[in-house]
């Protein structure tokens, strides 16, 4: 049975429609990338799991439980954490109070503040300075080690390398490498929206394809090119000889 579910899930923006019936099943430990252009739903599909943007239609089965109607805290007590979008630190609050306010979700795990910096070295002389007054893969660097606190089951990362140095962007995937290559059994569940491909086919294990809110394109990493994704992406029909390896969904 799939860790997480998403079955015909439809979410708004007022009267526009941002997420067009998606299904997706996610495996225990599996590293899941959403790509697509600007506009293709993949932030409202991670806001709509996490529970900060509502269902307009269809339902979200976590752990064999339907979450579609449960606040975004009872999520996050769960097992499911995101990494939003900008970061949304406490600017004013230092690196150190940031971490430890995720554990409001009093989950029990291997994250603690020990080991999160651990994972993030970059942030052990940081732990007393204001968050406001980090280096932008720093503030990164917080807001994953913010949700990992939590010890979620699925981490929901959206937009990790936005307006980041390429140095720090390395610096990022570095420690979340360890996380992805714990196993199946052991390591929590990643569903990333990642705008560079080349990052994309690096960590993750499948790739799912976003076009106008809907699934166009899904297939693991190493059935797939660059090129077949750039086709879905800006919503070419692929050849039949690519139709093998990549699995088309029908808008």
């Amino acid at each position: 049975m799939s860790l997480l579910k998403i079955e015909s899930l439809v979410a708004r923006h007022g009267l526009l429609p941002a997420v067009q019936g998606i299904s997706l099943d996610i495996e225990q430990g599996e590293t899941l990338a959403l790509v697509g252009a600007n506009g293709a739903g993949k932030t409202t599909l991670l806001r709509t799991v996490a529970g900060v943007h509502p269902v307009s239609g269809g339902r979200i089965v976590f752990d064999g439980e339907d979450i579609s109607s449960m606040p975004a805290h009872r999520r996050a007590a769960a097992g499911l954490a995101l990494v939003p979008e900008g970061r949304r630190l406490f600017p004013a609050m230092t690196v150190e109070e940031n971490l430890l306010v995720a554990r409001s979700a009093k989950r029990e795990g291997r994250w603690n503040l020990a080991t999160v910096l651990d994972a993030f070295p970059q942030l052990v002389p940081k732990l007393k300075a204001a968050a406001g007054t980090l280096s932008g893969g720093q503030q990164q660097a917080v807001a994953i080690g913010r949700a990992l606190m939590t010890n979620p089951r699925v981490l929901l990362l959206d937009e990790v390398s936005l307006g980041l140095s390429p140095l720090a962007v390395q610096g990022v995937y570095d420690s979340l490498r360890a996380l992805m290559g714990m196993g199946r059994e052991q390591g929590t569940t990643v569903v990333l929206v990642e705008q560079d491909l080349k990052r994309t086919f690096q960590v993750a294990d499948r790739i799912v394809c976003l076009l106008e809110g809907r699934v166009v394109a899904s297939g693991r990493t190493d059935e797939m090119t660059r090129e077949q994704v750039m086709d879905c992406y800006f919503g070419h029909r692929t050849t039949a000889s690519q139709d093998a390896a990549l699995s088309i969904a029908t808008p």
